[in-house]
């Protein structure tokens, strides 16, 4: 058992002090905020990701798991300190570091014997040179220290899995001694681990986050395409992805990325293109696909609904950034609402789990009690997220309540030819449109 403790307690923070509690270890994670830290005291999980609240629950009770707001409590007998804190987009795409900073500081100053400190959020590289600059000079007294980068690859929705079944474990230190004990932590989940040097290791993080969301922008230009030549982008995909050399995976076309890690990442790895003297034309092709996908969603439905969207009623299904999370950080559905709005439409939106949260941050959206409320006198439907709720719908029913039977398929979770055989008007991504009988 090692003791550890996680500055952070978000997405990454939470799941990394919970799973790591959860293989025996004596695990504390902190944050500033009371009012979190006395929800998880309760066992009450502030976030939804499927499995936390139980793992939480469980190593409560083993006494594995404790949550303070003091950094003088939890680095009493620490070991490891792993800064899970956010680090969102500053004003020109670069990664703001703040709060990176305020947990250096803190650390610094509350710690009372030699301690690792790994960098587990996603920080530009260098980042780790410049933590350990913050604690050397915020130290009341000289106290040992080393830091090491061990970046996280987890995803939404299947955090604790991704957890602890890794692809890789991407260790980067200085201090070859730091990054062996940091890397006996991870021996139990049997992975590959890779030793580098702290800089190789930030990069890593960047370099894989890009080139996913390069392969999503990817598709969805190759579905813009199909879609004026006849293809069906679905069945491309599949013709693509059984190359190995490609793999299927993120070669689902749609409304784009979004959430916490990939439209921060890609912009702050331009930026640091950029200051650095570089030209990042592939990245900004990638940023200005994926925003165009949701204009691509406004022209459908304008379209559809016979060319104006002013006093349409346009219901948004899913409303979280992706299914399995409550995530609605640059939310492809929240980005069109406005777009809507401002040209006249009436939107309304409902999403199984994320509701409370767009409840607190757009005050305009109507939420529907169900997907069948939100079809209730709409215009057109469009789907933002491929929740498999929206999968196993009513479809009679949600075309009676709809007063124009009109889907935009963002996610493709329908097939046309069906949609047509009910009596939609259906468009979905890249999709090769049925041709009426008869015509």
């Amino acid at each position: 058992m090692r003791n550890i403790v996680v500055a952070g307690t978000g997405y990454v923070g939470l799941s990394t002090g919970t799973c790591f509690a959860d293989m025996g270890n004596h695990v504390t994670c902190l944050d500033i905020n009371e009012e979190k830290i006395a929800m998880l005291q309760r066992g009450e999980a502030p976030i939804y990701e499927p499995g936390l609240s139980e793992m939480i629950l469980r190593n409560l009770k083993a006494g594995r798991l404790h949550f303070t707001t003091r950094y003088e409590e939890a680095l009493h007998e620490a070991e490891f300190l792993f800064i899970c804190v956010g680090t969102p987009s500053g004003v020109d795409g670069e990664a703001d570091l703040r709060y990176v900073r305020m947990a250096a500081e803190s650390v610094a100053r509350a710690m009372r014997h030699p301690l690792i400190v790994i960098n587990k959020s996603t920080v530009p590289v260098g980042t780790g040179d410049w933590v350990a600059d913050i604690i050397r000079r915020s130290q009341p007294a000289p106290i040992d220290f080393a830091v090491v980068s061990c970046p996280e690859f987890t995803r939404e929705g299947s955090a604790l899995y991704d957890f602890m079944n890794p692809d890789r474990v991407v260790i980067g230190s200085r201090t070859p001694a730091a990054a062996e004990k940091v890397a006996q932590l991870h021996l139990p989940l049997r992975a590959r681990i890779l030793m580098t040097d702290l800089r190789t290791a930030e990069m890593i993080k960047y370099a894989s986050n890009a080139f996913l969301a390069t392969k999503i922008s990817f598709i969805n230009e190759i579905a813009v395409i199909c879609e004026k030549l006849g293809a069906d982008v679905q069945e491309v995909a599949e013709g693509m992805g059984f190359d190995r050399r490609i793999g299927a995976q993120f070669l689902n076309p749609g409304l784009g990325y979004g959430g916490s890690c990939f439209p921060k990442d890609v912009k702050a790895l331009e930026h640091m293109a950029l200051v650095h003297g570089s030209h990042p034309a592939l990245l900004r092709a990638v940023i200005d696909i994926n925003r165009d996908m949701r204009r691509w969603a406004v022209y459908n439905l304008r379209e559809l609904v016979g060319g104006k969207l002013d006093g349409r009623r346009i219901g948004l299904m899913g409303l979280a950034f992706k299914p399995n999370t409550d995530d609605i950080r640059e939310a492809p559905a929240l980005e069109i609402a406005h777009l809507l709005r401002n040209e006249g439409a009436v939107v309304s939106g409902y999403d199984p789990v994320a509701m409370h949260n767009v409840a607190r941050l757009d005050k305009q959206l109507r939420l529907a009690t169900d997907a069948y409320d939100l079809a209730d006198g709409a215009d057109a439907l469009l789907v933002c997220t491929e929740w498999n709720e929206f999968k196993q719908l009513d479809l009679v029913r949600l075309h009676t309540a709809m007063a124009r039977p009109v889907i935009v398929d963002g996610r493709n979770i329908y097939e046309p030819e069906r949609m047509q055989g009910l009596g939609f008007v259906y468009r979905g991504v890249g999709r090769t449109q049925p041709v009426a009988h008869g015509d």
